[in-house]
């Protein structure tokens, strides 16, 4: 077990997404199936920041990048951005996802850690 110099934001959906995503057209191929909060809420999305000790570190971090976290999840449902909300704002992305800080990161596998960036260089 290894101990990452890294805090986490645990991200799950709330009502008015899973409402939104199941708004979208269901594709042939099944990838957008409409799905209940629950089923929305039962893998929620980690995100790695930076250390943090205390609770105004992470209002930090989360004011710092919660625009990230919300165009990540919107993306995973519509690439595009063709049908996202017109104006994204921290009170809509607090009124979508229910934010979890968690203070460590511990790595229990043995295999090395491999990153690859999600952003274009």
């Amino acid at each position: 077990m290894k101990l990452l110099n890294r805090s986490a934001f645990v991200v799950l959906p709330k009502q008015p997404f899973a409402e939104w995503t199941n708004g979208l057209d269901v594709e042939a191929d099944g990838l957008h199936q409409s799905l209940t909060l629950e089923e929305h809420r039962r893998e929620g999305t980690v995100y790695l920041i930076d250390e943090v000790d205390n609770e105004a570190e992470f209002q930090q971090a989360l004011e710092s990048n919660w625009q990230k976290i919300f165009i990540n999840e919107l993306s995973a449902w519509d690439e595009l951005g063709d049908f996202w909300p017109l104006e994204l704002s921290l009170s809509l992305f607090q009124q979508w996802f229910d934010v979890y800080p968690q203070v460590m990161a511990l790595d229990l596998s043995q295999q090395p850690l491999l990153m690859a960036s999600l952003e274009e260089q």
